[in-house]
């Protein structure tokens, strides 16, 4: 189930480059609900996909991605469809993660945990 948007994002980046030295119209709204269409598309096939092949009953969307409105939707009417318990937070929970980042990167600060500024970015590393 392992997938990354870094492909689409680099495709919408190639094709607003590429009308922009064109000097085509962008139309960026087009643009924007494109993307978030694709994406939505699939996340929704993905997650439905595990959930069938790992005999899962229920899903969780948490994180500031459970704000979006049409996401929302689409895992409401897909989890009813396919009989899916679903979680969802309320929007004033759905936030990002940035707040507890900063505290991460805070109590580290506190513990004079510095790296350089050449560092790297390790997503697997622990929080402390």
């Amino acid at each position: 189930m392992d997938f990354s948007f870094s492909g689409l994002k680099t495709a919408v980046i190639n094709e607003i480059n590429k009308a922009s030295m064109k000097k085509e119209d962008i139309s960026f709204p087009n643009i924007a609900a494109s993307f978030q269409k694709a994406v939505v598309d699939v996340l929704l096939k993905n997650t439905f996909l595990a959930a069938k092949k790992l005999k899962i009953d229920k899903i969780a969307i948490a994180g500031g991605v459970s704000a979006n409105g049409a996401l929302r939707q689409a895992f409401i009417q897909k989890a009813q469809k396919e009989g899916i318990k679903l979680f969802l937070p309320d929007i004033k929970y759905s936030t990002d993660n940035a707040a507890m980042i900063a505290s991460a990167g805070y109590f580290r600060y506190l513990k004079g945990d510095f790296c350089s500024l050449d560092q790297n970015a390790y997503p697997v590393l622990d929080i402390f």
